[in-house]
């Protein structure tokens, strides 16, 4: 769709050229018509006064118009008289006329005829000079058109830009805006629609940073909360001896649970990143295999990790952890791991077969839900996106073909 300013100068202008167009056709046939008016009138004033003089004896007393010719005819409209052949009338039209004279018009000349002793006295005035008059001021408005469009235009598009400049200035600052930028728009504008619209961004940007405020202090707190009896866990089970093969199996998933519900605590606190340093993402892998062990058993997994980044290993580490857990708890196999680089930006992606979702663009949410039952819930791929922001990058979910796709995209250096 063209921007707000183009449609609003497309649209100016459309009513500048009708207007325009307007005002100099309504002109033209304005003084076309007073052109003519003024020979009809002229007409009419002759053809009372040769009437009167014929009426009186005093014909040859009779002096016209400048350019009105005298013919004469009979009353069966037969020419006695004709000053300007050219002017011959048609015996039908002589044979029709009225008591009343009227102005009538024929090709090139206009004419009117009154009755007298001697018979039907016509009188006829070129229509050319008006055709002339006519085509001087046809060619006077096209060029007063060809001057003052352009001019009209301009000034529509310097209107436009001036009208749309706060709306551009608010536009620019509301994109700089982000979740993590939410301060009120700096804009001081008069109480016009643009105004209460700034006024009304403004008040949701408040409402989200209040919002995002007490999300922040009731994860901490719920951090804070759990961190305690977790840390106390490790340590309790560590001291237990399994003395059965099932015994360890059990232990064994009780320390991964344990883990892994301090590692989602973890992620309630605020993150800070640690060292960047260069990472192998098959050096990821490889502790990821390790850490995962029995439940990549009977997966159909396919890793295509050949890039290297700069970046904080822990986190990077994280990110990859929980988005193959969710796509190992709720994808479909084969799920395929792959990296691959766009510009400055290095894309890590897995990518599994499950179901089309409906909502991709708010899975990264707390407790959000796709069309499987149970997908989104916990904190896995909210962590995710708190990490790739961490790290200068983004998080991001779509449908690709049969694939669901989730990723990060992270500065390569």
């Amino acid at each position: 769709m063209l921007p707000f300013r183009t449609r609003l100068f497309l649209a100016f202008s459309l009513l500048w050229l009708l207007f325009l167009g307007g005002v100099l056709y309504l002109a033209g046939r304005g003084v076309e018509a007073a052109l003519r008016g003024h020979l009809e009138a002229t007409l009419l004033q002759d053809a009372q006064r040769a009437a009167e003089a014929y009426r009186k004896g005093q014909a040859g007393t009779l002096l016209t118009t400048g350019g009105v010719h005298l013919h004469l005819y009979t009353g069966e409209g037969e020419p006695l008289v004709l000053t300007r052949e050219d002017h011959r009338l048609p015996r039908e039209a002589l044979k029709t006329l009225g008591d009343t004279p009227r102005v009538l018009w024929a090709e090139g000349f206009a004419w009117i005829a009154v009755r007298t002793p001697l018979g039907l006295l016509a009188l006829t005035a070129e229509a050319e000079p008006i055709q002339r008059a006519l085509s001087a001021l046809r060619q006077a408005l096209l060029q007063a058109f060809f001057l003052l469009f352009p001019l009209g235009t301009l000034l529509v598009y310097l209107t436009a830009r001036l009208a749309t400049r706060p709306l551009e200035r608010a536009a620019r600052e509301i994109a700089g805006r982000s979740p993590e930028r939410l301060d009120p728009i700096p804009l001081s504008l008069s109480q016009d629609e643009f105004g209460r619209m700034v006024e009304a961004v403004n008040a949701l940007l408040k409402a989200l940073r209040e919002a995002k405020e007490r999300e922040r202090a009731f994860l901490a707190e719920v951090g804070h909360e759990l961190r305690t009896p977790l840390s106390g866990m490790g340590p309790l089970l560590e001291a237990l001896t399994p003395r059965t093969k099932q015994e360890k199996e059990v232990l064994d998933l009780l320390k991964a649970e344990v883990a892994r519900l301090s590692r989602l605590v973890q992620g309630l606190s605020p993150i800070q990143p640690g060292p960047r340093r260069p990472v192998e993402l098959e050096e990821v892998w490889t502790r990821l295999e390790k850490l995962l062990g029995e439940r990549l058993k009977g997966r159909r997994v396919e890793v295509q990790l050949p890039h290297t980044l700069i970046t904080d290993l822990e986190a990077l580490f994280q990110i990859l952890l929980n988005l193959l857990e969710n796509a190992l708890k709720y994808g479909q196999d084969p799920i395929r791991v792959l990296s691959h680089a766009e510009g400055s930006r290095l894309h890590l992606e897995v990518r599994d077969r499950g179901e089309a979702l409906t909502d991709y663009e708010n899975l990264f949410l707390p407790g959000r839900r796709g069309t499987q039952e149970g997908f989104g819930q916990g904190l896995g791929l909210y962590l995710v996106r708190r990490l790739a922001r961490a790290l200068g990058g983004e998080a991001y979910a779509k449908r690709e073909g049969e694939e669901n796709v989730f990723g990060v995209s992270l500065p390569l250096d």
